[in-house]
């Protein structure tokens, strides 16, 4: 089996646990997801500590919510694609006639049971290692002001009024899975307003949508139209 963490420099001394990060439970019982449920604890405390070490001025609330937009699914999912993980997974016959293999929490779950798995192999530090160079450009993209994100924004403008939360949709992607372009829309439904938008990653597509949508509550209502639109 190709190791897909080569080029960080870790050989595994138990292949095994390389071979069970990478099996769904779709292929038997030797599967990741004990291993996901440790890489799960393990993806927390890593990147919790590089957060608290790269942003050593933000209160308790803005770290919390730094991590929650790093570790999400499509964020897992994200670190998984620029892996390969794809090339890599064991699949059941029905997952992969689904295309399991590109779906956010197939990818999600390897990654977190890979960590996991060199946790095992080789201990903490060489752990937090790769979770260090996984996820450092993250910390410090992930905003130094530590401002809510326009999915938080939006979510909570709709909590506020009792309203329902948004839909997120993937309306397609185009390109090849290195360099694929992600079509979201964000809908309101009760408020008659969709926004599209798209980007190189499911998730920032979808908080580009989740922008459009909050600018177009912003904006006056066309008493001729039936439903506000947004594109960016």
């Amino acid at each position: 089996m190709i190791n897909p963490l080569a080029s960080f420099g870790i050989e595994f001394r138990d292949p095994s646990l390389l071979d069970r990060a990478l099996t769904h439970r779709s292929v038997g019982r030797h599967n990741y997801e004990r291993l996901e449920f440790l890489g799960d604890a393990l993806v927390n405390a890593g990147v919790a500590l590089l957060l608290f070490r790269a942003h050593p001025r933000n209160s308790e609330g803005e770290l919390t919510r730094l991590r929650a937009s790093l570790i999400c699914e499509s964020g897992l999912a994200d670190i998984g694609r620029e892996l390969n993980l794809s090339d890599h997974l064991r699949l059941g016959s029905g997952e992969l006639k689904s295309g399991g293999y590109r779906r956010d929490s197939i990818l999600a779950d390897a990654v977190e049971a890979l960590i996991a798995a060199v946790y095992l192999d080789q201990g903490w530090e060489a752990c937090q290692a790769l979770i260090e160079a996984l996820f450092a450009k993250r910390v410090g993209l992930a905003g130094m002001d530590a401002r809510k994100d326009a999915k938080t924004e939006l979510q909570e403008w709709l909590q506020a009024r009792a309203l329902p939360r948004p839909e997120y949709t993937l309306v397609h992607s185009v390109g090849k899975d290195h360099d694929k372009l992600f079509y979201v829309e964000c809908r309101l439904p009760q408020l008659e307003i969709k926004a599209v938008a798209t980007g190189r990653s499911r998730k920032s597509a979808e908080q580009d949508a989740a922008a459009a949508a909050l600018k177009a509550l912003q904006a006056p209502k066309d008493s001729n139209a039936n439903e506000q639109s947004a594109r960016v």
